[in-house]
C-alpha cells in the first residue's frame, strides 16, 4: 500500500527500530523527537499517518494528539500512540484525545502493521469520497448534511447469549444509543424497516474458532451491511487473529478483559466515524444527482471533469505520485449518425461509457466531453498500469459489436486513445496534461485508428 509516516520518538533507537520495521513493509518514514517538530512537520508535511510516543520531552505526546486533532490541515490524519506504561487511564486519555489506537510497548510487529494498513486503507476511501464531495460543493451542487440526530444502532454478538447480555449490561451506563443482542442468524438476517446497525460487536471465535471473523467478512460483503463498522471482540494473546481480522477488514479491535468505559469509547468513536462516511457518501449521490452530468450516458460532463481532475493533480503534486490521463473518441462515429440514424448512434455511446465505466476502477475519474470524446483520469497510477488500462479498454469496446435497438442488427466499434502521465512534483497544469493526451490520440487517429498513444512532452 506505502505511505509516508511520521515517527515521533525521543529515543534516536526507537526511531530507528521503526523506521527498519515500516521500510521492510515499504512505508517512507519522517521522524521527529519531540511534540513541537513532530506538530510542524505533520503541518508542512501532511504524512498518511502518525506513530506518536505518549512520553516526550517537551510536551506530552497526548497533548501533540490534541493539537492535531484540533488542526484541519490535520485533523483527518490518523494517530497511533506508543506508550511503554501499561497505564490504562492514560490509554483512555489518549483514545480521548482521538487517537485511532494505542500500543504497549514491545510492539507486535504482525499486529502493528496490520493496524497501519487498515487505518490507511480507511483514510484513502475517505478521501476520495471527500474529494468528490468538494468538488460538487464548488460547482454549487451539494445539498446540507443531515444532521443523524437519532439514536445508534449497536449490534452485540457473542458465542453465548449470557455473554452478549452481559456486554450489553456493562455498556449501558456508558452509551445511550439503542443495543440489540444478536445471534448470528438474526445478524445475517432482514432487519425491520431496513434499519440495521451501525455498529457490530461481534467475538472473533463464537462457537468456533474464526466464526466471528467469517461473519464478518459475510456482513462486508452484504449490501444492507457493508457500511456497518465492525469490532471484533479479541481473547487474550490473540495476535495472529487480531491482524488477520483487521486485514479482513475490521474497524476495530476490543480486548476481551477490556474496561466498559474504554468499550463505549471505541463504540462512541466508530458511530461518529460511520456518520461522518455515510455524510459523505450522501453527498456523493446527492452530488451525482445534482451535478450537471451527460443526460444520454449518466457520465460527468466536461463541467465536472475539469475540476475534480485538477484536484486529482493537486494531490498526486502534493503526495508525489503519478497520475494518467487519456482522451479518447470512437472511430467514423459520424458515419454511423450518417448511415444507422442519430438513435442508432445514441445506443452506441450508451453501450460504450456502460463498457468504459464497467472497466475501471471507483476511484477513476471518466467523463463524456464531447460528442464521441470522453476522459478519463486514473489517479496513483503508473505509466505500465495505465497502459494496460488503456488498452483493456480498447478491447473491451471493439471485441464486441454494439446492438442496435429493437434488434435491428449490431454495430462494429472501435477507439483511438491517446495518452498522457502526470508525474507528481512535475506534472503541469491540467490543461497541458489533457492537450497532451489530445495530441497522442490525433497520432492514434493518423496511424490508422483502433490503436493507443503515448504523450510525450517537450521536456
Amino acid at each position: 500500500m506505502g505511505g509516508k509516516i511520521l515517527i515521533v520518538d525521543d529515543v534516536a533507537t526507537n526511531r530507528i527500530v521503526l523506521k527498519v520495521k515500516l521500510a521492510s513493509a515499504f512505508y517512507e518514514t519522517v521522524q521527529a523527537s519531540g511534540g513541537a517538530e513532530a506538530l510542524r512537520l505533520a503541518r508542512k508535511m501532511r504524512p498518511d499517518l502518525v506513530l506518536l510516543d505518549v512520553e516526550l520531552p517537551d510536551m506530552s505526546g497526548i497533548e501533540v494528539c490534541e493539537q492535531l486533532k484540533a488542526d484541519a490541515r490535520t485533523r483527518d490524519i490518523p494517530v497511533v500512540m506508543i506508550t511503554a506504561f501499561r497505564d490504562m487511564a492514560r490509554k483512555m486519555e489518549a483514545l480521548r484525545a482521538g487517537a485511532e489506537e494505542v500500543f504497549w510497548k514491545p510492539l507486535d510487529e504482525m499486529v502493528l502493521l496490520a493496524r497501519l494498513r487498515s487505518l490507511l486503507r480507511a483514510r484513502e476511501t475517505a478521501e476520495q469520497l471527500g474529494l468528490r464531495g468538494s468538488t460538487y460543493r464548488e460547482l454549487g451542487f451539494a445539498e446540507a448534511a443531515p444532521s443523524f440526530g437519532d439514536q445508534a444502532l449497536v449490534g452485540l454478538v457473542a458465542g453465548r447469549m449470557e455473554a452478549a447480555l452481559a456486554w450489553k449490561r456493562e455498556l449501558q451506563p456508558y452509551l445511550s444509543d439503542r443495543i440489540l443482542v444478536l445471534d448470528r442468524e438474526t445478524a445475517m438476517g432482514d432487519f425491520p424497516n431496513g434499519k440495521v446497525p451501525d455498529v457490530f460487536v461481534v467475538e472473533a471465535n463464537l462457537t468456533r474458532p474464526g466464526e466471528g471473523l467469517r461473519l464478518m467478512s459475510e456482513l462486508r460483503s452484504r449490501t444492507g451491511t457493508r457500511y456497518s463498522a465492525v469490532c471484533v471482540m479479541l481473547p487474550a494473546e490473540a495476535c495472529e487473529t487480531a491482524a488477520v481480522a483487521l486485514d479482513l477488514g475490521a474497524s476495530d479491535l476490543i480486548e476481551a478483559q477490556a474496561d466498559p468505559a474504554e468499550m463505549a469509547l471505541r463504540i462512541r468513536t466508530q458511530i461518529a466515524r460511520k456518520r461522518q462516511s455515510d455524510r459523505l457518501r450522501n453527498s456523493v449521490a446527492d452530488g451525482l444527482r445534482l451535478a450537471m452530468t451527460d443526460p444520454l450516458t449518466g457520465l460527468h460532463n466536461r463541467r465536472y471533469a475539469l475540476p475534480h481532475l485538477a484536484r486529482i493533480a493537486n494531490r498526486a503534486q502534493a503526495a508525489g505520485r503519478q497520475f494518467a490521463v487519456m482522451v479518447l473518441d470512437l472511430d467514423r462515429f459520424k458515419s454511423i449518425n450518417d448511415t444507422w440514424g442519430h438513435a442508432a448512434g445514441d445506443a452506441v455511446l450508451i453501450e460504450v461509457a456502460a463498457r468504459l465505466k464497467s472497466n475501471l476502477r471507483a476511484v477513476d475519474l471518466i467523463a463524456r466531453i464531447g460528442g464521441e470524446e470522453f476522459l478519463i483520469a486514473l489517479p496513483d497510477t503508473t505509466l505500465e498500469a495505465a497502459q494496460a488500462t488503456a488498452e483493456r479498454l480498447r478491447r473491451v469496446v471493439g471485441e464486441r459489436p454494439v446492438p442496435l435497438p429493437k434488434g435491428t442488427g449490431s454495430i462494429p466499434v472501435t477507439l483511438s486513445i491517446g495518452l498522457a502521465l502526470g508525474a507528481g512534483q512535475d506534472s503541469g497544469s491540467v490543461e497541458d496534461l489533457i492537450g497532451l493526451a489530445d495530441r497522442a490520440l490525433l497520432g492514434s487517429k493518423a496511424n490508422g485508428r483502433n490503436q493507443i498513444q503515448i504523450g510525450r512532452s517537450a521536456a
